[in-house]
């Protein structure tokens, strides 16, 4: 990924806050057939041994016989994004040289895949995936809730995966490449929006100097 190095971001809670707040990642891989992707949520998980990002997929889909175990692949999460419009530069009135441009903020997660078609491993990752998704439910929900036959039949059904992390890359491109009054203006202007990428996005920006 090309990161400026004005809009690279290394901290790791800003990352892994990225991660978790926006989990449905882009998975994409080179095999045989070339280059393809798929889409999933993915779990964010830190032990000793190191980073993980977790999930499962439908055994039908033939990624987990198409990628061996070890295999490189790129998971890729897209936070809040907005349109920049000239008009948001307070810059345009004194010279007008300003041009359209789109706001984002991403991370990349570089690392080695490994299916899991173990049926206990498979419940630990739903557990885990269920666990952090049902976290702002009043009553959350437990694979525990569901009948026994029901699960185990749906167990056969997926299989596991665990995506061991060799790097993380974060860019962030929230303005600051320009001036601070535009960068005052940009926040203004976002502000006055009501749509919610909006205001992730300005809890993103940094403050104007």
């Amino acid at each position: 990924m090309y990161v400026p190095k004005h809009f690279s971001q290394s901290d790791a809670d800003e990352l892994g806050a990225l991660i978790r707040d926006h989990p449905f990642a882009t998975l994409a891989w080179s095999g045989s057939d070339g280059v393809d992707a798929m889409h999933l949520p993915l779990l964010l998980c830190g032990s000793d041994s190191g980073q993980r990002l977790l999930g499962h997929v439908a055994k039908a889909n033939s990624v987990w016989q198409a990628v061996p175990d070890g295999d490189p692949v790129l998971a890729i999460f897209h936070g809040p994004n907005q349109y920049i419009s000239p008009n948001y530069y307070a810059t345009k009135q004194e010279h007008g040289r300003v041009v359209p441009t789109w706001n984002y903020a991403v991370v990349h997660v570089r690392g080695r895949v490994y299916f899991k078609h173990d049926a206990d491993e498979i419940r630990t990752i739903l557990q885990a995936l269920t666990s952090q998704h049902e976290s702002d439910q009043r009553k959350p929900w437990g694979i525990e809730d569901a009948p026994e036959k029901y699960t185990r039949t749906l167990l056969r059904a997926i299989v596991g995966l665990e995506l061991q992390i060799d790097s993380i890359e974060g860019k962030w491109k929230l303005s600051q490449n320009q001036p601070v009054e535009n960068r005052r203006s940009v926040r203004d202007a976002l502000s006055s929006k009501s749509d919610t990428s909006s205001a992730q996005m300005i809890a993103l920006m940094p403050d104007p100097e």
